[in-house]
């Protein structure tokens, strides 16, 4: 019996010919036995302890330390005995039971706790005839720092989570939108129709009127406003990745690409909103896969070919005048009709300038906590100087401005000699701002102009190409695109 509590270690042929006391086993075999009975062997050498149980779950084996561990006397009498009488907490009749090994499980036994594992035992069939359990460690305690490494990492993970979904929430709402003019109160009046309803916006409107802020405010109004918020600059992206942006990516699609995929921003906003700025910057090849996806709710993904249904609202925003663009082919009807269902308008600060002293008070006190400087007011005098220009950047223009005032101010207050200092000549009569230029309207008007004018002829001497255009002008694409954004600049290029 003493004999049957030491395991033997399993010993090579002292043949290696295929015919040997293994039979007629082939040399792959062999080493698998080999492995198999080293790893037993092994195991019971470093285990804290080890127990073999037949098909019937009874005892067959125990090594030398488990019965200490245990506080049996006498190993022998518990061989043929059921293992529950024994361990009364073991599971190896499940294991026996199901087949299913369990690879880390904690196991109470009287005061103490044991980290154990417990793995089936088949025949050459696959037939169950028992089970082995090894106690790895005496003491639950010991994999305290593997435990807490895991929970760490679950809560990384979950924070990480979190954080993206704050990310993708709508940051502003229609309070953030100021103005008091009768123009922006119709257009926050609109914007809270649109919110109750879950069709397509179109917002029109020149750069640095607050599409984007319109777009947040309508999703934070709306019955989408606990789902993801999705952004997509089209001029931003170049044209060769916005399909990967938008559809995803399938795992492998290609060489280089992610092996688990990647998700695009469709899929992203699923059940959400979805913006897209300066739609009129999308290709017509584009065009034509978003508006199938807008029209049926489903996509594929760059290099699959499974279809995926989602549910998405669609807001886009863009400075060009889109008719145009329609009427002279460089913009689909049918995505145009698509998109133009609910049709906001951002009105120019030139069109609301009763609105800048509250809207100058407004981004002062933004800019002042954003740089931790002491709180500022602005003069009179210094709101009229305002008045005085005609803002073609709009708010973001008025934005920059207070800033580099502010930071070339020594008072607590902005006054008309701070602004002198930042900003081109006043103005007597503003002109529209499409108007011929004039010597009242400065150099740096004209400059403006003469620039916008350069790039139109680039784009149509490269047919539109922005790549070639911005060579061409000696910028970087990216340069060219915020340059077309600020002036405003939609096919065709014909100079003006």
């Amino acid at each position: 019996m003493r004999e049957l509590q030491r395991p033997t270690r399993p010993t090579m042929p002292a043949s290696t010919s295929p015919v040997n006391n293994l039979g007629f086993l082939s040399e792959a075999e062999q080493l698998r036995q080999k492995a198999t009975g080293s790893l037993l062997a092994h195991f019971a050498e470093i285990c804290d302890g080890v127990v073999v149980v037949d098909k019937e779950a009874r005892i067959a084996w125990m090594n030398d330390k488990y019965p200490k561990r245990l506080g049996i006397p006498d190993a022998a009498a518990v061989i043929g005995k059921p293992i529950e009488t024994i361990i009364p907490n073991s599971l190896m009749r499940e294991v026996v039971t199901t087949g299913r090994p369990m690879m880390l499980d904690i196991m109470d036994f009287g005061s103490d706790t044991f980290v154990v594992m417990r793995f089936p035992l088949r025949d050459d069939v696959g037939q169950i005839i028992g089970a082995v359990g090894f106690l790895i460690f005496d003491d639950a305690q010991r994999l305290t720092p593997i435990v807490s490494r895991y929970q760490k990492l679950r809560t990384d993970l979950a924070d990480a989570h979190r954080k993206l979904a704050e990310a993708r929430q709508a940051k502003y709402t229609l309070a953030n939108f100021i103005g008091t003019t009768p123009v922006c109160a119709a257009l926050k009046q609109a914007a809270r129709r649109a919110a109750r309803t879950n069709s397509s916006v179109l917002i029109l409107g020149e750069t640095g009127t607050g599409k984007e802020l319109l777009a947040q405010a309508i999703h934070a109004s709306g019955p989408r406003a606990d789902r993801p918020f999705v952004t997509v600059n089209i001029a931003a992206i170049p044209e060769t990745l916005l399909e990967a942006e938008f559809f995803g990516v399938a795992a492998g699609a290609y060489t280089g690409a992610d092996q688990r995929g990647r998700d695009g921003k469709f899929k992203l906003a699923d059940g959400g909103t979805l913006f897209l700025d300066e739609i009129g910057d999308m290709s017509l090849a584009l065009q034509s896969k978003f508006l199938r996806t807008l029209q049926e709710r489903e996509f594929e993904p760059v290099g699959s070919n499974r279809l995926i249904s989602v549910d998405v609202r669609v807001i886009a925003a863009t400075h060009h005048d889109l008719e145009a663009m329609v009427r002279t082919g460089h913009f689909r009807s049918d995505l145009y009709y698509r998109l133009n269902v609910i049709v906001l308008k951002t009105p120019p600060l030139r069109q609301r300038l009763d609105d800048l002293p509250i809207l100058a008070e407004h981004l002062i006190d933004q800019i002042c906590r954003r740089l931790g400087i002491p709180q500022h007011g602005i003069s009179p005098g210094a709101v009229t100087r305002l008045r005085q220009h005609d803002w073609p950047g709009n708010v973001r223009e008025l934005s920059n401005v207070l800033e580099r005032a502010l930071l070339m101010s020594d008072s607590d207050m902005l006054e008309t000699d701070d602004l002198e200092a930042v900003m081109p000549p006043p103005l007597a009569d503003a002109p529209p701002l499409q108007a011929a230029p004039t010597v009242d309207r400065g150099i740096a008007h004209a400059v403006a102009l003469a620039e916008a004018d350069a790039i139109r002829d680039a784009l149509r001497t490269t047919g539109g190409n922005k790549s070639k255009a911005a060579k061409l002008l000696g910028i970087s694409r990216a340069g060219l695109y915020e340059k077309i954004s600020a002036h405003g600049i939609a096919p065709p290029y014909d100079p003006r």
